[in-house]
């Protein structure tokens, strides 16, 4: 079993897993620091494809697609074992190939994003570019809140721009939202709001970063946001770097 959870992270990352095995996986990563860094990796990657905008394909695509798939590393030892082992796969076994290949699914999709994007004038891959360019930026500082939010924030001094991204925050109610604040010495500033894509799941926070900032945190606003924080924060999570 121990060996099976390791190939969950992708599933996992993407809330794919059922409630059992997702049960199992969370005790897993308590001792699995290379599943916590996968897990928080993939979360990553997942989020920035979350604030990609529909549009159509470039030319190449079709073929830079099967590129990338013939380049993605397959399992096929343990369906060849499956098969010969067990004629109906047992559930434990079939989540396990879910896994891998959801990972697949993510490591194909962002490649394709990273690589085959058009330059343009539309503001969503202006920001999706910006946000990128905080997360690979060579001093990019990551820093992980909370177990239970899923909340991660990246900040890159010489972009001078902080990206905060979010995964597991509970549902709010209506006419509620999660806004992101910037605080430090020189005072408290509005980062913007965690727009939601869908269940557990919102787009990335992009925000410039002032001096003297030296922590994130998350409160619950009316919708539409407020000029200052006015519930106690939900997540506090410090800044690296």
């Amino acid at each position: 079993m121990t060996v099976e959870l390791h190939t969950l992270t992708g599933a996992y990352a993407l809330d794919a897993v059922p409630e059992e095995e997702a049960a199992a996986f969370k005790r897993h990563l308590r001792g699995c620091s290379a599943c916590r860094q996968e897990v928080r990796e993939l979360r990553e990657t997942a989020a920035r494809l979350g604030s990609a905008l529909a549009a159509a394909p470039p030319p190449r695509l079709r073929e830079a697609t099967l590129a990338q798939a013939a380049r993605t590393r397959q399992w096929p030892p343990l369906v060849a074992a499956v098969r010969r082992a067990e004629p109906v796969k047992k559930p434990s076994v079939r989540i396990a190939l879910w896994g891998a290949a959801a990972a697949a699914a993510v490591a194909l999709v962002f490649g394709l994003l990273t690589t085959n994007t058009e330059p343009g004038p539309d503001p969503a891959q202006k920001r999706l570019a910006s946000v990128n360019s905080v997360l690979t930026a060579p001093d990019a500082s990551t820093v992980k809140g909370a177990e239970r939010d899923g909340t991660t924030v990246v900040t890159s001094r010489s972009h001078g721009k902080v990206v905060v991204l979010a995964g597991d925050l509970p549902p709010l109610a209506p006419g509620k939202a999660y806004q992101v604040w910037l605080i430090g010495a020189s005072g408290v500033h509005s980062a913007g709001l965690l727009d939601s894509d869908g269940p557990h799941r919102t787009r990335p926070v992009l925000a410039e970063l002032p001096g003297g900032i030296d922590r994130v945190g998350i409160t619950v606003e009316p919708a539409g946001g407020s000029r200052m924080p006015s519930t106690p924060a939900v997540a506090m999570i410090p800044l690296g770097g």
